[in-house]
């Protein structure tokens, strides 16, 4: 396997739920591929769906990760960067890249032209240029929300470390997709570009429910002026036998718990690691001893059921 030079990788949690098996395999590839690449991982706690998260979950998950085996070099919590948010937001707005839109979801829905699926709603623009700033908006809606102003024809296109060559034109999936629902652009969307840039994450690991999000995110970069932008690898969610990720409907599957019933940290690892094809089923092992056995090669393309 090849070394990525200056590789700089990251772990992100959310504290609107507990750690479990599904977070951990997707944390697990993303550390083994930073050191086995002699790189840095970085901890950012993204902890700005305030509504949503739980009180304690973020030093529950920091304890969980480790007692796994799980270190890193440096720690970010997303709620005390709001200033770059904010920052980023102004220059894609001075920039025509951003605007204030009042439209409610059920607007959008409304407005829909053809079958979409999931979140995947398109927005033509009805707000673009509508208002001359957020406190006019305001002034027809207690919420509004910051929107992207994309480009006709524009789109991104990349190699996805696992998943392989991927492309979309955004102006005709999505259209002006929502940036953040804040006046400070305190939303996940902008905010995990602003940090991934800012902190010179060279790759972003994650699970490929996200892969979908990914030319969004590089046309934010762009427009924020990156030169460069990090490379992606999204790998399969760990999921329950009615193939639908993990939830409360497929049993306990928290890692506290399993600490309680007196499960190893080498346990849970070694069972992970055996749906990545590192080490044989039943195998106890400590994440440190899988960094010679790494390979995203092994790792079947296809989620790993938990039974």
């Amino acid at each position: 396997m090849s070394v990525i030079k200056s590789y700089v990788g990251r772990l992100a949690p959310s504290p609107t739920g507990a750690l479990h098996l599904g977070n951990v395999r997707t944390f697990m590839v993303a550390w083994l591929r930073a050191r086995v690449n002699g790189g840095k991982v970085i901890m950012r706690i993204e902890d700005l769906d305030h509504p949503r998260d739980k009180p304690g979950a973020e030093a529950q998950a920091i304890e969980d990760l480790k007692w796994l085996g799980f270190d890193w070099d440096e720690e970010y919590c997303q709620s005390e960067r709001i200033d770059l948010y904010r920052d980023a937001i102004r220059k894609l707005h001075r920039e025509g890249r951003a605007y204030p839109c009042v439209c409610s979801r059920r607007d959008v829905e409304a407005a829909q032209s053809a079958p979409h699926e999931g979140d995947q709603l398109f927005y033509a623009g009805a707000c673009r240029g509508r208002f001359a700033d957020w406190e006019e908006a305001t002034k027809e809606k207690e919420l509004p929300c910051w929107r992207f102003a994309v480009q006709k024809g524009e789109g991104a296109s990349f190699v996805d470390a696992f998943a392989g060559p991927y492309s979309v034109d955004v102006s005709r999936t999505l259209g002006d997709f929502p940036l953040a629902r804040d006046e400070n652009g305190a939303g996940y969307t902008l905010a995990v570009v602003v940090d991934d840039l800012d902190m010179g994450v060279t790759e972003v690991v994650r699970g490929d429910d996200l892969l979908a999000a990914t030319p969004a995110q590089i046309l934010i970069a762009r427009a924020l002026g990156a030169s460069e932008v990090p490379s992606y690898c999204h790998v399969p969610l760990v999921v329950g036998p009615d193939g639908r990720r993990l939830a409360k409907r497929h049993g306990d599957t928290r890692i506290s718990s399993f600490r309680s019933a007196g499960m190893s940290a080498e346990k849970i690892i070694g069972l992970l690691g055996a749906s990545c094809g590192w080490c044989s089923q039943g195998e106890e092992v400590a994440l440190e001893a899988l960094l010679p056995r790494f390979s995203l090669e092994t790792i079947p393309h296809k989620p790993f059921i938990f039974q």
